[in-house]
């Protein structure tokens, strides 16, 4: 961060509490010569977080298994080679009558968040094809989420603690479109595959309701590449896979879509 002030990132990112947060783990390994493992953070917090480090100290990240989104991050003024179980991360299954009863995503993390613990004291919660449900958290606090969860919503539920092998493999749930769009800005992709206006995108986008690669963004007019991803309230996120020319000088977009319950109308 001796490169970029501390204003800088308040003209990127904004002057916001979670800047100042991330801005506080960088200052607490300068100035006290001591390795950090942060909380769960988000992709776009961790970005940020690698944009204010820089290369002044060694950083890496891990959720529990290999594709988590949210992960802890673990930085040092060594370069010394960090295990997986430095993160101190520990997998939980949810066991339920699944037979009788079905959890969603939104129970699991009601649950957990009302539950008295802090929201970067877990990570991913995911589930598999056949109806397992599994999260990640810190491993100190292993007793409480064993001891103490014990329903998810009105059902009863049993937590277990889960390692290698038992950890699932993620259903994934995104289906594959392609848009032909006339511009590659971000209002434009928005409103090709939510179907709604560009005058309403625009709309929904300066109310603070579109994410692009995790944070909150008020600009219609940013140019979308691949990889990019676009979240949109009560529609989902979409990943930028592919772009290309048509022979009518518009673009083909390929992307993948995670819908969300609660739709636009």
């Amino acid at each position: 961060m001796k490169e970029k002030s501390r204003a800088w990132f308040y003209q990127q990112y904004g002057k916001t509490k979670e800047i100042d947060d991330l801005i506080a783990l960088y200052n607490q390994v300068e100035y006290h010569d001591n390795d950090l493992l942060t909380d769960f953070l988000d992709p776009g917090q961790i970005h940020i977080l690698r944009e204010i480090i820089g290369n002044e100290f060694f950083i890496d990240d891990f959720g529990g298994y290999p594709d988590a989104e949210k992960r802890r991050v673990y930085i040092s003024e060594r370069d010394s080679e960090i295990k997986p179980e430095d993160f101190q991360i520990t997998a939980f299954e949810v066991e339920y009558a699944n037979k009788f009863i079905q959890l969603r995503h939104s129970d699991i993390l009601g649950s957990l968040a009302n539950s008295g613990i802090e929201l970067g004291t877990f990570g991913d919660i995911i589930h598999d094809e056949s109806g397992r449900w599994q999260f990640f958290a810190k491993t100190e606090l292993r007793p409480f989420f064993l001891e103490q969860i014990d329903r998810i919503g009105r059902n009863k539920v049993r937590i277990r603690e889960v390692a290698g092998k038992e950890i699932i493999i993620p259903e994934d749930t995104s289906i594959e479109k392609d848009e032909i769009v006339s511009s590659l800005r971000l209002d434009s992709i928005l409103a090709g595959i939510s179907r709604l206006s560009r005058t309403k995108i625009k709309d929904v986008i300066e109310q603070g309701d579109v994410k692009l690669n995790w944070l909150e963004t008020r600009n219609s007019n940013i140019i979308i590449k691949v990889d990019d991803i676009i979240s949109l309230r009560h529609f989902g996120r979409i990943k930028v896979v592919e772009i290309t020319t048509t022979r009518k000088g518009k673009f083909k977009v390929v992307l993948k879509h995670w819908q969300a319950k609660k739709r636009y109308n």
